[in-house]
């Protein structure tokens, strides 16, 4: 039985490799069948799978090179002739248009690896716009850093305490950005501050000293407009309800600061100045401040100078020798501390203030009567006689 069985089996798979080479005849030559648990065919691949199979790894290797090449791109920085040059990105520039900007510029190469990393990494919308500048040599990826974090080109101008509005709006004209030549102009934009001071009929007084960055794209009245702001961040609803308390405007308490600036020479001596002021206005007197007398003759087109004996009959409202009381207006902007010295002045009787004719720093000497002024005034000419006399 088992020979049998034996001689059936052979039988029976010599029948199935006959059928199975009548099938690969039929269907052709390089198709052949292959039987479960038969041995593999030992033919090698045809030519035309070996040749696909050398174009697929040459493909690979070109696409593992291009990666690298276009990575490596990413991190060489680059030469480039526009370092010195303001690169502007308007509002709204997509990051493709800005990728063939920086490319027209000759700061990256070519925008495509850019814009490949930008779109893998989702950073494409991150992109802000600005004037920026960008140093050579740079790479493209650094590049984008800069864009992604903002790193736009500012300079920096600082208003001192004590300018007027002509000598701020002429600082802001030597500045290169839009419409500098109309920074005077823009200075008689009462309308930033109208909710303060419905008298205001320009911003002086209001364009608060301090440091302000600008770039290439900021305009003379977006300069002016942040003073105005800066001002009303300085001066809070505490300070206004102060004013108030003292029977004050904004607009009077401001003019009154305005003079302490000018006056004040030495830090300390603001809130006694002030205290001067205060005691005369109480009194009636005229306030006598040289500073109004000059503002005076600027507003009549004379150039800011010594003040002159005939400039004390000058028929202006600013003239505080020839009226009583506060000038109609700020005549500069003052600062911080000028402004908390108008608020709150120090405890004094003083009612007169004099230069220290034996000091060089500005500071003055306070009196609380006429006779102890007139000879501080004296104390201050003889030290002036001194220091005119020719050295033998």
């Amino acid at each position: 039985m088992k020979i049998a069985r034996n001689t059936a089996l052979r039988a029976a798979w010599h029948a199935l490799c006959a059928l199975g080479r009548r099938s690969v005849r039929t269907r052709g030559a390089h198709t052949p069948l292959r039987i479960a648990g038969s041995p593999r065919s030992k033919r090698r691949p045809s030519r035309r799978i070996r040749w696909r199979w050398r174009a697929l790894g040459l493909m690979l290797v070109l696409a593992i090179g291009g990666v690298g090449a276009a990575i490596l791109s990413l991190v060489t920085p680059r030469e480039h002739a526009a370092a010195a040059r303001v690169i502007t990105i308007a509002p709204g520039t997509d990051a493709r248009r800005i990728l063939h900007r920086l490319a027209e510029e000759g700061i990256i190469a070519h925008p495509l690896p850019v814009l490949a990393y930008l779109a893998l990494t989702r950073q494409g919308a991150h992109l802000k716009a600005g004037d920026y500048r960008f140093p050579s040599p740079i790479s493209p990826l650094e590049v984008i850093r800069r864009l992604i974090r903002g790193e736009v080109v500012t300079e920096k101008i600082t208003i001192p305490e004590g300018l007027n509005r002509f000598e701020i709006a002429e600082l802001i004209a030597r500045l290169p950005i839009r419409d500098a030549d109309r920074a005077l102009e823009f200075t008689e934009d009462a309308s930033l501050i109208r909710d303060l001071d419905p008298q205001a009929d320009s911003l002086e007084g209001y364009l608060f000293p301090d440091t302000y960055t600008y770039t290439p794209s900021t305009s003379a009245r977006d300069l002016i407009a942040r003073m105005v702001r800066r001002f009303r961040a300085v001066f809070t609803e505490e300070d206004r309800a102060r004013a108030r308390a003292l029977g004050f405007t904004v607009r009077e308490i401001v003019t009154l600061a305005s003079l302490i600036e000018k006056e004040a020479k030495l830090p300390e001596e603001r809130p006694l100045i002030s205290s001067v002021f205060h005691n005369r206005l109480r009194r009636g007197m005229r306030l006598e401040c040289d500073p109004t007398v000059l503002y005076a003759a600027l507003l009549e087109g004379e150039e800011d100078r010594i003040i002159h004996r005939s400039d004390l009959a000058r028929p202006s409202p600013y003239n505080t020798y020839l009226y009583p009381g506060l000038p109609p207006g700020p005549i500069a902007s003052p600062g911080r501390e000028a402004l908390r010295a108008a608020l709150y002045p120090a405890s004094t009787d003083y009612l007169y203030f004099v230069v220290d004719g034996t000091r060089q720093d500005g500071a003055h000497r306070f009196a609380r009567t006429w006779a102890e002024h007139q000879a501080n005034v004296a104390l201050y000419r003889r030290a002036q006689a001194r220091l005119s006399r020719p050295s033998p």
